[in-house]
């Protein structure tokens, strides 16, 4: 009896292992010999209509030279729509956001993201906002609608993920930025600052330093601490990075502490401050897409800047620069002279390694400004390493475990 359990249990694995690689290689049951019936069946006919059609395009995309493999999504947009549906009920949120983006890309379906009825099936992320920005001045109002809302819910949840992170961690290093050389509690005195100031009063016969100023920290201050500059290049292949920019631009200028600048760029400049209190709005003032001029962007940038000393700029870029390549570095020189903490981010996304210019980049790390990729989660961390002036190029190396250029 035991024996036989036991035999049924092995079977039982065996037909779950057939079945997953069934799902896995897609096509018939020659190889496997297994059959997909009910919901396997209808899972595996949703990954079929989107990875065994050929790489179609315009309006019958998706049913290509290889129609015989599968049924495709067509051009129809109430068709997709049910597609879109399907995957939602059949997988978890994020394989449904890779359906989607693979969708978008390997069968044109760009297009169809302007139909209302394709908006209300989607399930939101970062990818899909940065399609419908490319798409925003072709839209019309009817699915501007539309894609407002989808674009609302990916933006709300970023700020509920991110937001209160960032507070947190900004607050505490404002607090400790700010200096103060009368600390009213002995809590308030920052040692380290205290004995490199009063290295002077060493007495070796004691082995102490007698301190005759103190450095501490001016606590619940009201005025303006630092200045951030962010600058965005809106090319196609920053769309993530744009989008996690205009969150995080927000988020920085509710803080009283902070003065908060956001520009965006292609080969023309847009200065998004005053949009800032509504990133939905701010991100519909970007266009993706186009050619890309840093120079000119950080010549604008340059102008925004009152106080050198207190100012942090960030430009986020995949260098490519279309403008005049020596007077941009001669910028960021002269910048950094002055006294800006100047970083640039290749991309604030998930994703992983980007596509930049090297040669840019190593010519910017010569310059003593850091260059490197920058995830979301990290972001907050890297704006209090920036706001207590520490080396942004060591806190890369250790905090994101990459070798900066």
């Amino acid at each position: 009896m035991d024996v036989d359990r036991g035999q049924g249990a092995v079977g039982e694995a065996v037909d779950e292992r057939l079945r997953r690689w069934r799902l896995v290689l897609g096509g018939d049951a020659d190889g496997t010999g297994r059959g997909l019936t009910g919901k396997d069946g209808q899972m595996d006919a949703a990954l079929a209509a989107l990875y065994n059609s050929g790489r179609g395009t315009g309006e019958g995309a998706g049913g290509g030279g290889d129609a015989a493999r599968g049924a495709g999504l067509g051009g129809s947009a109430p068709r997709v729509a049910r597609w879109l549906g399907d995957i939602r009920s059949y997988f978890p949120s994020t394989v449904v956001q890779v359906m989607q983006k693979d969708a978008i890309e390997r069968l044109n379906l760009t297009r169809l993201l302007l139909e209302p009825e394709m908006l209300e099936a989607v399930e939101p992320d970062v990818h899909l906002v940065g399609t419908l920005l490319s798409l925003n001045r072709v839209m019309p109002e009817t699915a501007r609608r539309s894609a407002r809302v989808v674009v609302g819910k990916v933006v709300a949840d970023l700020e509920r993920r991110l937001a209160q992170r960032t507070r947190t961690a900004l607050t505490g290093a404002l607090d400790r930025s700010a200096r103060s050389h009368r600390p009213r509690r002995v809590a308030d005195i920052d040692w380290n600052r205290t004995i490199r100031a009063n290295l002077k009063n060493y007495m070796p016969e004691k082995n102490t330093v007698i301190p005759s100023r103190l450095v501490g920290y001016a606590r619940r201050q009201r005025a303006v601490i630092r200045e951030v500059t962010l600058c965005i290049d809106q090319s196609g292949s920053m769309a993530a990075s744009v989008v996690y920019s205009s969150v995080f631009g927000a988020v920085l200028a509710s803080m009283r502490a902070l003065r908060t600048s956001l520009v965006v760029f292609d080969t023309s400049v847009v200065d998004l401050t005053d949009q800032l209190h509504d990133p939905v709005e701010l991100l519909f003032g970007t266009q993706l897409g186009g050619g890309t001029d840093i120079n000119r962007a950080i010549a604008y940038c340059q102008g925004l800047i009152t106080r050198p000393a207190n100012s942090i700029f960030i430009l986020i870029s995949d260098l490519y620069e279309g403008g005049v390549r020596e007077e941009m570095l001669r910028r960021v020189a002269a910048m950094t002279a002055a006294g800006v903490q100047v970083i640039v981010l290749l991309a604030l996304s998930d994703e992983g390694q980007p596509h930049y210019d090297r040669d840019n980049a190593e010519a910017l790390a010569a310059l003593g400004v850091p260059a490197f990729a920058c995830t979301p989660d990290a972001f907050p961390g890297l704006m209090a390493a920036a706001i207590e002036r520490r080396d942004i190029a060591q806190w890369a190396e250790r905090t994101l475990a990459i070798r900066t250029t």
